[in-house]
């Protein structure tokens, strides 16, 4: 598949998704598909295939949902702490490869790059104090802070609202397609996917233009620094 080719002197903002975009995928679904079960099941005296149905069932429910992305609502739900739990694997957090490379030359180009997640605030600083990602970004963002997924429109206005960026002069960078459908509901000119979010497991897009890693977009990226002296 040919890599996307990109107007970067369209783009004035650059909003990235955080997992499975800026940083392995491979974390979360360890955790939620293999670390909760087996410590849910230890903790409550449960068989693992049991916790594992159990958890599977709930966590489907509520896809989608701002609950869905919560730590204080499963660690409630749940009568276990989340935040804890994923501190336990928390060497498995790691980013993506080149995503470092790809940063640094926004920042140079002047790009005005905002980290817009899902992930709760506790999840965040975690993977922040981990990676200490933050570190190339002008602005983060989680959706909890206005009370409504990237799944929601109004996600976008309070986005929008807060951010005062043209729509149509933004890239939104995410490995989600009900997301992506979101904002290009919402306007956002130019979007982009992620093949395999999870290192550990195949995929590719078709409904959006996709990558596999940034270093496809970096030649056109370093053309344009080199071209400003």
């Amino acid at each position: 598949m040919n890599t996307p080719r990109l107007d970067w002197h369209a783009i004035d903002t650059v909003l990235l998704d955080m997992d499975g975009t800026l940083l392995d995928l491979h974390f979360d679904n360890h955790f939620w598909l293999t670390h909760l079960p087996r410590r849910y099941a230890e903790l409550k005296g449960l068989e693992l295939a049991h916790a594992r149905e159990h958890l599977m069932e709930m966590i489907k429910g509520h896809e989608g949902t701002l609950n869905w992305y919560c730590l204080e609502f499963w660690s409630e739900a749940l009568a276990v702490d989340i935040r804890a739990l994923k501190e336990e694997v928390k060497h498995k957090i790691c980013m993506r490869p080149h995503v470092e490379q790809f940063l640094t030359l926004l920042r140079k180009l002047g790009k005005k790059v905002i980290l817009i997640t899902n992930a709760h605030p506790q999840s965040l600083s975690l993977k922040l104090e981990v990676t200490a990602l933050d570190r190339w970004l002008d602005v983060v963002i989680s959706s909890h802070e206005f009370r409504e997924p990237k799944e929601a429109q109004a996600f976008w206005h309070a986005l929008v609202l807060r951010e005062h960026f043209d729509p149509a002069r933004a890239l939104f960078v995410d490995d989600t397609v009900r997301i992506l459908d979101s904002a290009r509901t919402f306007g956002i000119g130019h979007l982009l996917s992620i093949h395999q979010p999870d290192s550990q497991t195949p995929r590719t897009v078709d409904a959006y233009p996709a990558i596999h890693h940034f270093d496809e977009l970096l030649p056109d990226l370093t053309a344009m620094v080199a071209s400003r002296g």
